[in-house]
């Protein structure tokens, strides 16, 4: 049996929230992990994905247009996940400087070039403080994103009832 539209967007929106709870209360608080700029950024596109469920949920209609959204958000969350994922497969040496924070970047520079900044991420992008089964946080981050996706992408595709 299938979930219907509304119960999938509203199981997405679920499921973000337990990405946020994860990141914030056990990665952050218990943990002591302050996140890095790709992080915060792969955090802005969870957050994305939930309300863009949530309200896909309530709504109830439109489903493709919020579908298609979807796909784009997730798409981003994935892209900057891997980003992360490849800056810390690099060799020490190629790893880049560490960089401002992100609050002092969204202050201090235009909203291109802050946008620039953060999404190139920096030195501090490549610690690796937690695994499971061998894969670090955003390697775990990137496998949430791309099931989003799938998700999206079935929504998209699904017949309408």
């Amino acid at each position: 049996m299938m979930l219907s539209a509304r119960k999938t967007f509203l199981l997405i929106a679920l499921y973000t929230l337990t990405m946020m709870a994860v990141a914030i209360i056990y990665f952050q608080n218990y943990l002591g992990y302050e996140p890095c700029v790709l992080c915060v950024a792969q955090r802005i596109a969870t957050i994305t994905i939930g309300i863009i469920a949530l309200i896909a949920f309530a709504h109830g209609k439109a489903t493709k247009v919020y579908a298609s959204l979807l796909v784009i958000a997730s798409g981003a969350g994935a892209a900057i996940a891997g980003r992360h994922v490849w800056i810390q497969s690099l060799p020490e040496d190629e790893v880049p400087l560490c960089g401002p924070s992100f609050d002092y970047i969204v202050d201090a520079f235009p909203l291109r070039d802050a946008l620039e900044m953060i999404l190139l991420g920096d030195g501090s992008c490549a610690d690796v403080h937690w695994n499971l089964l061998g894969l670090s946080i955003p390697a775990w981050t990137l496998i949430a994103f791309l099931g989003l996706l799938g998700l999206a992408i079935f929504q998209l595709i699904r017949r309408s009832k």
